[in-house]
């Protein structure tokens, strides 16, 4: 029977979910991606050379590992070709690759559309990285958006796009933007369809059927579950559910095969854009960790927003997703403080509350609750046993297991795959 292992992000995205799908899909046959598109920037470095994703799964650097772009992703074929061609140039040739015949697809207008709708928020801005996301998925609920099974039929795509452009070209030209030539956009996809029409499958069936094989399946997560269209701080969201309870729907399959969660959270917490952020800092401390940590988004390049580790957004993540455990990730960028933090409950309007608030008025005025902890001097990076850790790093971990009543199982003590501590043993044999 196979082993599953699901591995998501539990704070507002950039928790490092790269490096630890990554480190996991070098021992994995196959590797999901079930939801999100290409505004999942992650960064992967090992031998000594980072590699940057954003749509493609984690498994690619492992030519024995089958990659799977889910039906719940929004798949921009254009952006696939890139990021092919990109790991092509970094001598990455032989990879198994496939996406789902049912996933959406990110059209040029898409992109165009995502751009015009955040500026006419005016100063209220959600923070979009305007690479089409939201208006595709809003195309796939609204029944006109275009799949990628779609480019293998020739006279239906056509069928499709003629539709999608009536409508498209009509919104367009309502917000003053330029309008799509139906021929021209057809075209460019029928050269696509060339080149990626042999990777698109039914994946479902190849999952399914690797679940009932002797199998270790990977499913990998884009952005955080603070980030949840359903669950996080709405608005300021992305467009899909990263949630363990989304990989069923997003890859095909039945909820009885998910029963490991392996939740990935910075040491610290950061944000990319805008909304409440209760335990941000804004002080030297807040700039230190930013540069030892390089919090740039990996897509947008845009400096992240950072503060102490919220215990508060740990419990709810943990409750929403069933996460079984922590990948504790940047853990030795906290190295050399004097002094850490972390937030065990927000005060809100005098009141003391253990769970984030709905709205994003209340969650701003939310007050974070600290306890501090002595910090640790001592260089980490070299270490690769919980045992080794210095005594102050260990019970930073240890109050972080307290506080949300699930076990650390992987610290991170650098950006290399081998700068890896696995402390759960069922992690150990996966």
């Amino acid at each position: 029977m196979s082993e599953r292992l699901v591995v998501i992000g539990s704070q507002w995205g950039d928790e490092g979910k790269g490096k630890v799908t990554d480190y996991f899909a070098c021992r994995a046959d196959m590797v999901v991606r079930y939801q999100g598109g290409n505004n999942a920037g992650h960064s992967v470095m090992f031998n000594g050379h980072k590699y940057s994703l954003q749509s493609i799964p984690s498994g690619i650097f492992n030519p024995a590992t089958v990659n799977v772009m889910g039906n719940g992703m929004v798949v921009n074929p254009e952006s696939v070709l890139v990021e092919l061609q990109k790991l092509h140039d970094q001598g990455i040739t032989d990879y198994q690759l496939y996406i789902s015949d049912r996933a959406a697809m990110v059209m040029p207008w898409h992109s165009a559309l995502d751009g015009a709708y955040e500026a006419l928020k005016g100063g209220k801005l959600i923070g979009t990285t305007k690479k089409g996301i939201g208006p595709a998925y809003s195309d796939k609920y609204s029944r006109i958006g275009l799949r990628m099974g779609d480019l293998l039929e020739p006279e239906y795509f056509a069928e499709r796009l003629q539709g999608a452009l009536e409508q498209k070209n009509m919104e367009l030209k309502t917000l003053g933007l330029p309008t799509y030539d139906f021929q021209e956009v057809y075209d460019r996809y029928m050269e696509i369809a060339k080149i990626l029409g042999p990777r698109i499958v039914d994946t479902s069936y190849l999952i399914n059927k690797a679940l009932r094989g002797d199998k270790k399946i990977l499913f990998e997560g884009a952005q955080g579950m603070m980030l949840c269209i359903d669950h996080g701080t709405y608005p300021f969201v992305t467009s899909s559910t990263p949630s363990s309870a989304s990989v069923p729907v997003g890859a095909g399959i039945s909820p009885k095969w998910i029963d490991n969660v392996l939740g990935v959270a910075k040491a610290y917490c950061t944000r990319v854009g805008e909304g409440p952020f209760p335990t941000e800092l804004h002080d030297e401390i807040a700039h230190e960790i930013r540069e030892r940590g390089h919090e740039y988004g990996t897509v947008t390049g845009r400096p992240r927003r950072v503060g102490w580790f919220d215990a508060v957004v740990a419990r709810y993540t943990s409750r929403l997703a069933g996460i079984d455990n922590w990948a504790l990730m940047l853990f030795d960028v906290l190295s050399g403080l004097d002094k850490v933090k972390i937030c065990t409950h927000y005060e809100l309007d005098g009141k003391i509350i253990d769970t984030p608030p709905s709205t994003i008025s209340k969650l701003a005025r939310c007050k974070p609750v600290f306890i501090e902890m002595e910090g640790w001097k001592d260089d980490i990076t070299g270490i690769r046993s919980y045992d080794e850790l210095p005594e102050a790093a260990k019970a930073y971990v240890k109050k972080i297991e307290e506080l949300t009543e699930v076990p650390v199982g992987v610290i991170s003590v650098g950006p290399d795959r081998t700068q890896t501590i696995i402390v759960s043993e069922k992690l150990k044999n996966f």
